[in-house]
């Protein structure tokens, strides 16, 4: 069984092309970006709560300060971080604090 991508859990259909796309937009977290492939995902499939504007149960999510706090109680995030283990990313790079 393959990697899967926050919008083939709910099937929210908002992917690119995807049944919802033109109704409601492309997920933002589903365009193409610079964190296509971090935690094995396609796009932010599998680092969606760094993206604002995504949607979480039917509501549109702020900024990655924002949805920080709820996106940590999310299933779907502590699903890939259970699959990832040890190289689970929670957050890019550029804004982990330098040592």
């Amino acid at each position: 069984m393959g990697k899967n991508n926050c919008w083939e859990i709910p099937k929210c259909g908002r992917e690119l092309n995807g049944v919802n796309s033109v109704k409601c937009g492309v997920c933002p977290a589903a365009l193409p970006n610079n964190f296509d492939g971090v935690n094995g995902g396609k796009d932010s499939g599998r680092f969606c709560w760094v993206i604002a504007g995504t949607c979480c149960d039917g509501n549109v999510a702020g900024t990655y300060a924002q949805k920080l706090a709820n996106c940590v109680n999310c299933k779907f995030l502590k699903q890939v971080n259970e699959e990832e283990g040890r190289d689970f990313i929670l957050m890019p790079k550029k804004l982990k604090r330098e040592k």
